[in-house]
């Protein structure tokens, strides 16, 4: 095989990002090079490295092969690198992918107690969906990920090996809703009150569920309003413009005019939130990210 380092960057991105256009974008490529690329990679390693799905791309066992060792491989030049230029780091680096609900309620916590018990850690954090943080795991691109899974709490993902998952937290998912709208002043709705409600949502795709809405809602949910960022959506139901889901681990940080509900009259919505990394021994800065993270509850 006769691979260059941007073969190996590309397929590393192509499987941090799940698909050839998302991976054109963060490149810096279009989509065609980035797939005459990939095609490339196939023609030198002699094997179908990728497999094209409706819902986006994903490694074939031969190309989660070479991602393992394109990692250890763009891991030492980026190594060599530091050595070369002199910028080698003072503490040890862990890149830590945080799934969006979970950063306002743990995150500040979680590296406050970092900082105090091991100063000689960093943790740089990226902000991104369970699926999208799963990917970057994969690519090597992050080293530690905060995810979160409903019952029947499968892997994060159908790939081998699998990753390592340690649980933080079982929570609920609650209802936010305004606390001078409809709902004002109690502490529980009837699911059946919600059938007509006006949902905040989160834009689904194929490769991600619509969230947001209650699972399991009876008919079709009206959707008032789509928002990706959850102070966003939390100030529209404050506004009282719609009421959305939210673990109830986020209720210290909820603005003024938002208030959760518990949900009767359907099955309890457990969310877990879970600490995942690659499989094997983990560094020392990944244990102490772990650390901090499970004791900021």
């Amino acid at each position: 095989m006769d691979l260059s380092s941007t073969d190996l960057r590309v397929l590393r991105q192509i499987a941090e990002s799940g698909s050839f256009t998302a991976a054109a974008g963060r490149l810096g490529y279009t989509q065609s090079a980035v797939s005459r690329q990939a095609a490339s990679l196939e023609r030198s390693v002699g094997a179908a490295l990728f497999e094209r799905r409706p819902d986006g791309v994903r490694l074939t066992p031969a190309g989660l092969t070479l991602l393992r060792h394109a990692r250890t491989i763009l891991d030492s030049f980026e190594a060599a690198e530091r050595d070369l230029t002199g910028t080698l780091p003072r503490t040890e680096l862990v890149r830590l992918g945080v799934l969006m609900s979970a950063g306002a309620g743990l995150l500040p916590a979680a590296l406050t107690r970092l900082a105090a018990a091991d100063p000689q850690v960093t943790a740089v954090t990226s902000e991104g969906t369970t699926p999208s943080l799963t990917r970057a795991l994969r690519a090597g691109t992050i080293d530690l990920a905060l995810l979160t899974s409903r019952p029947p709490h499968r892997p994060p993902d159908g790939e081998s090996p699998r990753l390592h998952t340690e649980t933080v937290e079982d929570g609920e998912l609650a209802v936010a809703a305004s606390t001078t709208g409809a709902f004002a002043g109690r502490a529980s709705v009837h699911i059946d009150e919600l059938v007509d409600a006006a949902w905040i949502a989160t834009p689904s795709s194929k490769a991600e569920p619509l969230l947001g809405v209650w699972p399991g809602l009876p008919g079709r949910p009206r959707i008032a309003h789509t928002a990706r960022d959850w102070l966003t959506k939390l100030h529209l139901v404050a506004g009282g413009f719609g009421v959305t889901t939210v673990p109830s681990r986020l209720a210290p940080v909820l603005p003024p005019g938002v208030s959760l509900l518990r949900v009767e009259g359907a099955p309890r919505e457990v969310r877990r939130l879970l600490v995942a990394r690659l499989p094997g021994r983990p560094p020392a800065g990944v244990t102490a990210v772990t650390r901090a993270l499970a004791s900021a509850l």
